[in-house]
């Protein structure tokens, strides 16, 4: 089974590098899937309470047989449960969903500018940590400004912030951002859903040399940058491939000519309008 490094996050957790995400696996695959995930050698596992299925999360974790320790589980905040108690009543609801004691990861999932109540719900958050419900805090699709605020109106630093990140957008100011304030990156869509990233003639021509695939070689390139990732697929060979990371190293040229292909564009909502 191939090591995955981890990284030690500013709660003195470490997570997995490398994860598997559930975004869009349809629950009726998702238990099956998530035990595939367990048994190839994941270790990390990214759900949300948008993706609607965390039960299923929890069965495969279950069916898997691996120790709760061994495991790195994250789930998110749905939209419509920002609030001081809202947000702690939904983690409750999670760990029923999930079957799980903890989770070792809560993320504010947007920060809803237009409804305001992110630092509200950072503050339930803090709480839930504080009672052993959640080993580590963080956020996802939050800018600079909006950390800002965390910093000044609350008493703890997210651990994470998971945002679009992928050669297209590579978010290259937050990431300093994070890195200042001792916050982990992580990104989502990090083969940029197939629309084009893995398909550049440059990613083809650095796979070919490798003897990997596009998506392999996109997802090392992440690793090297010190994101976090956690790609998604259904496909059991698909879930292997993304696992076999680590037998190989892009060089500098390579992962600057990657860099070249930044075109800051977003696949995803801009987080600045997004309030659903």
């Amino acid at each position: 089974m191939t090591d995955v490094p981890g990284i030690t996050l500013n709660s003195g957790a470490t997570i997995p590098q490398l994860g598997f995400g559930v975004f869009q696996i349809d629950p009726s695959e998702t238990a099956e899937t998530v035990q595939k995930a367990l048994e190839i050698g994941y270790r990390h596992i990214d759900t949300a309470q948008m993706y609607g299925n965390e039960a299923e999360v929890g069965e495969g974790i279950r069916n898997s047989g691996i120790d709760r320790g061994d495991l790195f589980v994250t789930t998110k905040c749905n939209n419509s449960n920002h609030g001081r108690l809202d947000s702690q009543k939904a983690l409750d609801e999670s760990l029923e969903k999930l079957g799980l004691d903890y989770v070792d990861l809560y993320l504010i999932h947007w920060p809803l500018p237009g409804k305001d109540l992110y630092v509200d719900t950072w503050k339930g958050f803090e709480e839930a940590a504080a009672d052993g419900k959640t080993r580590s805090i963080g956020v996802s699709n939050f800018q600079e400004h909006h950390l800002e605020r965390l910093f000044a109106e609350t008493e703890t630093v997210p651990a994470v912030n998971q945002i679009e990140l992928h050669p297209h957008l590579q978010q290259m100011a937050m990431r300093s951002v994070d890195q200042r304030h001792g916050i982990a990156t992580e990104a989502w869509s990090p083969i940029g859903q197939g629309k084009g990233v893995i398909d550049e003639p440059t990613i083809e021509g650095i796979a070919k040399k490798h003897d990997k695939s596009g998506a392999q070689v996109t997802l090392r390139w992440h690793v090297q940058l010190g994101n976090i990732v956690f790609p998604k697929s259904v496909t059991p060979s698909r879930i292997q491939e993304n696992f076999e990371l680590f037998d190989f190293e892009l060089s500098d040229e390579e992962m600057s000519s990657i860099g070249e292909l930044e075109r800051a564009e977003r696949l995803g909502p801009d987080p600045d309008q997004f309030d659903r």
